[in-house]
């Protein structure tokens, strides 16, 4: 069981997810639980690092990040003591989450549940700090943002769960944010390859990582509210779906960047130097564009989007190539979006592409990038737009619903 940021916030609300795991483990299952830290804890003491330092020095952004999953898992851990059950609290590095050693942004490499077992055999509820780990130097790194439920599917693998249940501020996955689209409906199954196409373009309920794991070890996710006890949405492997419609869900992300390198050297190899420059940075990139030169050698210009929150780095990082490719320079804009079509019946339906950009073209919304997979169509927008285009292809796609979402919980929790 995980629970966000928003599910522990206050003391009604912990005392609340107490509850519910109590229930759990009175229905005779063993139950390890991974907390995020409490509503806004990790902007706070982000906000506390850049009142210190201009630049926080990523290991030490790490030890300080990693303290407000280890209060959570405290608190709460009182809370079922004083529910009449046994429980012990463990940080990410008691519990053998073992990382590599990049800070702030780390990966699981291992899961050493050993002392998680033991403490299950002895009838103990099991409070895991998520969002970090030990790395193999020694040293505390945390997942980057949404690493808890990365925490809990790899704890969920690693002790064999039958399923890994992340309650959060929302009831299930979406067919869009419903904040934008008040007709977006509830999906009850929806496949990992859907869920990983969501999450990579903004979905903001499951983390990208997290679902990546459980495809890769078989853990099945049910993600559901954390404020009543109805059914959420189940995400499993695509042949445990039913046939599926042509378009599942529009999603969109307002947190890009997009980064445009004018000058470069029409010559093999430059578009390889930069992409391991980005890489070496540790900077995932998503959309990439290189316009062709006017004649054959001269300079082309390259565009690509990355994470908004990467932007200086990545600047950072690319400078040294202006003098090394004779860059004309680098320029960034932040003023961009993405909205992305995904469903598995679009691989058997044709004219999805077509029927998007006309859309789009029918409500004035300019097309500045494209990319596609099998299953997705993704655009880049100016983002002042983004919210329209959602709402226009939610509905040209026949996804709206009768039901309007209740309005008075958050949605899109995103601490860590």
């Amino acid at each position: 069981m995980k629970f966000g940021g928003t599910s522990v916030a206050d003391a009604e609300r912990l005392t609340r997810a107490a509850r519910r795991i109590v229930a759990r483990a009175e229905e005779g299952k063993g139950v390890v639980v991974v907390l995020s830290a409490r509503g806004k804890e990790t902007d706070r003491l982000i906000a506390d690092a850049f009142e210190i330092s201009e630049n926080p020095d990523p290991r030490e952004m790490d030890m300080l990040l990693s303290t407000g999953e280890r209060i959570s898992c405290a608190l709460c851990a009182m809370a079922i003591r004083d529910l009449g059950h046994e429980a012990i609290s463990l940080s990410g590095s008691q519990a053998g989450i073992v990382t590599d050693t990049v800070h702030t942004k780390a990966r699981i490499v291992d899961v050493k549940a050993h002392r998680i077992q033991d403490a299950l055999d002895q009838g103990k509820i099991v409070l895991v700090a998520g969002f970090q780990g030990v790395s193999t130097a020694k040293d505390v790194t945390t997942l980057g943002r949404g690493g808890s439920d990365t925490t809990a599917v790899a704890l969920a693998a690693a002790v064999g769960a039958e399923v890994c249940e992340i309650y959060t501020d929302v009831p299930g996955v979406f067919s869009a944010d419903p904040r934008i689209v008040p007709g977006a409906q509830k999906l009850d199954v929806v496949s990992f390859e859907e869920v990983l196409e969501m999450a990579a373009s903004g979905a903001g309920v499951l983390q990208l990582r997290s679902v990546e794991y459980a495809r890769n070890h078989g853990v099945t996710i049910h993600c559901r509210s954390s404020f009543d006890d109805s059914t959420g949405t189940y995400v499993v492997p695509e042949e445990d779906t039913m046939e599926q419609p042509m378009i599942t869900a529009v999603s969109h992300s307002t947190g890009e960047a997009r980064i445009t390198l004018l000058g470069v050297p029409d010559s093999p190899g430059a578009a390889g130097r930069i992409a391991t420059t980005l890489a070496d940075a540790n900077i995932n990139v998503d959309m990439i564009i290189q316009n062709e030169p006017i004649a054959d050698g001269e300079p082309a210009d390259m565009s690509f989007t990355i994470p908004a929150d990467d932007v200086r780095l990545a600047k950072e990082s690319l400078e040294p190539l202006k003098t090394e490719l004779n860059l004309r320079g680098i320029v960034a804009d932040e003023e961009v979006g993405k909205v992305s079509v995904i469903g598995a019946g679009m691989r058997s339906h044709p004219g999805v592409a077509a029927k998007v950009f006309t859309v789009l073209g029918e409500n004035a919304i300019n097309i500045e990038m494209i990319s596609t997979s099998t299953i997705r169509i993704s655009v880049v927008i100016p983002k002042e737009q983004v919210p329209d285009a959602v709402r226009a292809l939610h509905t040209a796609f026949e996804l709206d619903g009768d039901d309007t979402i209740l309005a008075e919980q958050p949605f899109s929790e995103k601490g860590a």
